[in-house]
């Protein structure tokens, strides 16, 4: 790590004032360009803390940067993970204010939601479905608290810069059908995504490292080497396996899951 625990704390500050203003900072690696990926989960450590500090409780994790595609892109070879608390939990079928997020997007997923703890070194998919209780689809609402693309300089953000801005993530929505982890093909679960009507995503759950449930094989063992635990009753977002949908104000969107259900999500 190059970063200490004030830097980390200061930081964890500005994102936070970012979210809480919509309005969007410079990039955290602009300030410092030496920074790891360490440093990053550091400082989005400090922003989890914050948040606890504040009143809000943990509810679980997500899972990102699954696919082959966005892993090239952000030039990395492993997932990135953020936090869940409640205040970032909505309801499906509900309206949201587009201005409160900065430069929202959707992403559509499967959540788990586990039966018991989850930890250690040598986890296989099978351990993950049998620590679930149920899967539920799930939509992402991921935002930049930081700017994706620096509108002065041009300057785009690293994995670093996302890994500190809580991987992105801004909230959760899960609606449909709930099943038990093994009641359906996972891997082979698929969704149509449509705003306004017209089907703007569409994708299967394989796109998510071959299964699903493998991104939470690599956050359990990633946890277990700090000594953490995925606990009994935590929502874990599994990845998305669509590219992110833009979200404008007026945005009416419809999530298809098939056999597992749909649900709705609107933008003021």
């Amino acid at each position: 790590m190059t970063i200490d625990a004030g830097f980390a704390a200061a930081e964890a500050a500005r994102l936070d004032e970012a979210e809480r203003s919509a309005a969007q900072m410079r990039q955290t690696t602009e300030e410092r360009p030496d920074l790891t990926i360490d440093d990053a989960y550091l400082i989005q450590a400090a922003w989890k803390d914050l948040r606890l500090a504040r009143g809000e409780k943990m509810v679980g994790h997500k899972i990102g940067l699954t696919s082959r595609a966005m892993q090239a892109a952000m030039n990395i070879t492993t997932p990135d993970s953020g936090f869940l608390t409640d205040a970032m939990v909505f309801a499906p079928d509900s309206e949201l204010d587009a201005a409160t997020f900065c430069d929202p997007k959707l992403e559509i997923e499967l959540a788990f939601v586990l039966a018991e703890d989850l930890a250690g070194l040598d986890l296989t998919v099978d351990d993950v479905l049998d620590a679930t209780d149920h899967v539920t689809p799930s939509v992402e609402l991921i935002a930049a608290r930081s700017f994706r693309r620096h509108p002065s300089t041009g300057r785009t953000r690293t994995v670093v810069d996302t890994i500190a801005d809580n991987a992105a993530n801004a909230g959760i929505v899960n609606g449909g059908r709930q099943v038990g982890p093994r009641e359906v093909d996972l891997r082979w679960v698929s969704a149509l995504g449509y705003r306004n009507g017209i089907v703007e995503e569409t994708g299967v759950a394989a796109g998510v490292l071959d299964h699903p449930a493998n991104g939470i094989v690599w956050l359990a063992r990633r946890y277990a080497e700090q000594g953490l635990t995925l606990e009994k009753g935590q929502t874990i977002l599994a990845g998305s396996f669509t590219r992110p949908i833009d979200v404008r104000a007026g945005d009416h969107f419809r999530f298809d899951y098939s056999e597992l259900g749909s649900f709705e999500l609107s933008f003021r």
